[in-house]
């Protein structure tokens, strides 16, 4: 689990920043330059995120990092933006949507690796609810976070699922090895804090 919580201003600070990165981003105008000096310690913290768009309760777009490798609070912004308009499943957020999309934001912990013998023990290993998943075969890799449980419950399922966003066999889990990471998440919405 994330060690430190972030406060609920420091949640605030970070939804407002996305808010304000994807409305530059979709009016084309670049986005700002933060001072880090001016957040608090965990802000300018690296920190992996994804930002996830709903629009009317269905997905709108969501990208983010598995990994930190860049100040929380940068991590956010540019995932905002990228959520809006790299999602290659949606066309760009235009301004006209901005006031209708809601912003989830998640921040992850570092993903570890977990060992096990066959589908069954892999299956025993999840946390439903609570882990996110990584599955990795050679290049090829998928995620789906914890909040993702909600709509598949069923571990089978979830992997299955897992493995057909990573272009593969939804049946691939149960016949080969994969690497299986898990992490968790801290995650907070518009309107909810």
């Amino acid at each position: 689990m994330i060690s430190e919580p972030l406060t609920d201003d420091e949640k605030r600070i970070l939804l407002r920043l996305a808010r304000h990165s994807i409305e530059l981003a979709a009016s084309h105008h670049p986005l700002p330059t933060l001072v880090l000096s001016e957040y608090s310690a965990p802000l300018q913290q690296e920190g992996a995120s994804f930002v996830t768009l709903t629009e009317e309760g269905e997905l709108r777009g969501c990208i983010g990092a598995l990994e930190p490798y860049q100040p929380l609070v940068q991590d956010v912004c540019e995932h905002a933006a990228a959520a809006a308009m790299d999602d290659y499943r949606f066309n760009p957020v235009v301004p006209r949507e901005i006031p209708l999309i809601t912003i989830e934001i998640s921040r992850l912990t570092v993903p570890q690796l977990l060992t096990y013998q066959d589908p069954t023990e892999l299956l025993s290993c999840l946390k439903p609810g609570v882990d996110g998943v990584i599955l990795r075969d050679g290049i090829h890799r998928a995620t789906f976070l914890p909040q993702v449980w909600e709509k598949l419950p069923a571990a089978a399922a979830f992997l299955s699922h897992l493995c057909q966003k990573m272009g593969a066999p939804s049946d691939l889990w149960r016949r080969k090895p994969l690497q299986v990471f898990t992490y968790q998440v801290e995650e907070f919405e518009e309107g909810k804090i």
